[in-house]
């Protein structure tokens, strides 16, 4: 049986051997570098990264993180490119190959090609001395002295190199192009930072079910309102201003402390000067007045005009917190 401490030693030396490997590639970082990001960045086209095996793999992570922060980029599998999908490399695209020995069989196949059609071709390899690295513009060095791997075989050190590298590059032309936030929030539309930046407290009003009330109404049909549109308040309106709101707090302080509600109106209840937000406003403005107030709902005010209620519960379900 294999100890716990055995396994907590492995877990920690696999770590420390690839943290280090990461931390020398900084010695390999040279005007190639800086070249090839200058490309990519001046580039009309997209961006094209191709690896084999677990190289193609990385590849697949570096444009998925390249395309979300604003690099346009394609996935192109260097076996597949030679039966056919080399169709999808276009003029003016600028094409990454990723290879830890850079003498891949499929490799020595693609690379001519690619050359042939003129395309600036950056490699990111562990030999910059092999047939990628020799026929390459740029050459990005990954080279490691071992893998993690006990045996010196699977792809570890290396693997996590280029990965690295890809991230590096990503980074570089994320701070070119002044990526922001907002930036980032577009290609991520549907996920809680999408919505964080993006939502808007207008996209989320239902301007056909807003509860209103006028300044004379009754408690009864104040009552009414508030249970109909299940937001648990209602705006008291007057002259089309919002002059207060009433909550379902409210109702239930009143009924404990008067004996006789019949001559009451929303006016003698109502809260007067009730926090407000407009609806071009974003939704985690509206959440954070909610939370600074301790309070469940906002009215919606535009020019002086109602628009409705924002609920706390409602921002909550769209996973915004």
């Amino acid at each position: 049986m294999i100890k716990k401490d055995n396994i907590l030693a492995s877990a920690k030396k696999t770590i420390l051997s690839e943290s280090e490997s990461i931390a020398k590639l900084t010695d390999f970082l040279d005007d190639n570098f800086v070249n090839a990001v200058e490309i990519i960045y001046k580039s009309k086209g997209r961006l094209v990264v191709t690896g084999i095996g677990k190289s193609a793999i990385i590849a697949q992570k570096i444009v998925a993180t390249l395309n979300s922060t604003g690099t346009p980029s394609l996935f192109l599998h260097a076996s597949e490119a030679i039966h056919g999908d080399l169709g999808m490399v276009q003029p003016g695209d600028v094409v990454i190959c990723i290879s830890k020995s850079g003498n891949s069989p499929e490799i020595k196949v693609l690379v001519p090609l690619l050359k042939r059609f003129a395309n600036k071709l950056i490699a990111i390899t562990g030999n910059t001395t092999s047939f990628l690295g020799k026929e390459a513009d740029f050459v990005l060095n990954t080279y490691v002295e071992t893998e993690a791997c006990p045996i010196n075989l699977a792809p570890t050190n290396s693997t996590t190199a280029q990965l690295v590298m890809g991230d590096a590059i990503a980074v570089c032309l994320m701070k070119m192009k002044n990526f922001t936030a907002e930036d980032f929030a577009k290609y991520h539309p549907g996920g809680a930072l999408g919505k964080k930046l993006l939502l808007r407290v207008g996209d989320m009003l239902d301007t056909t079910h807003k509860p209103i009330v006028a300044a004379n109404s009754t408690i009864k049909n104040v009552i009414i309102e508030i249970s109909e549109k299940r937001l648990g308040v209602t705006a008291v309106i007057e002259n089309e201003k919002v002059i207060g709101i009433i909550t379902d707090g409210d109702i239930r302080r009143m009924l404990n402390k008067t004996e006789n509600i019949s001559g009451l109106m929303a006016q003698d209840i109502m809260t007067k000067n009730p926090k407000t937000i407009k609806s071009t406003d974003m939704v985690i403005d509206a959440l954070n007045i909610l939370e600074d107030f301790s309070i469940t709902q906002l009215v919606v005010v535009d020019n002086g005009l109602y628009k409705g209620v924002i609920h706390l519960h409602d921002i909550l379900k769209e996973g915004i917190v």
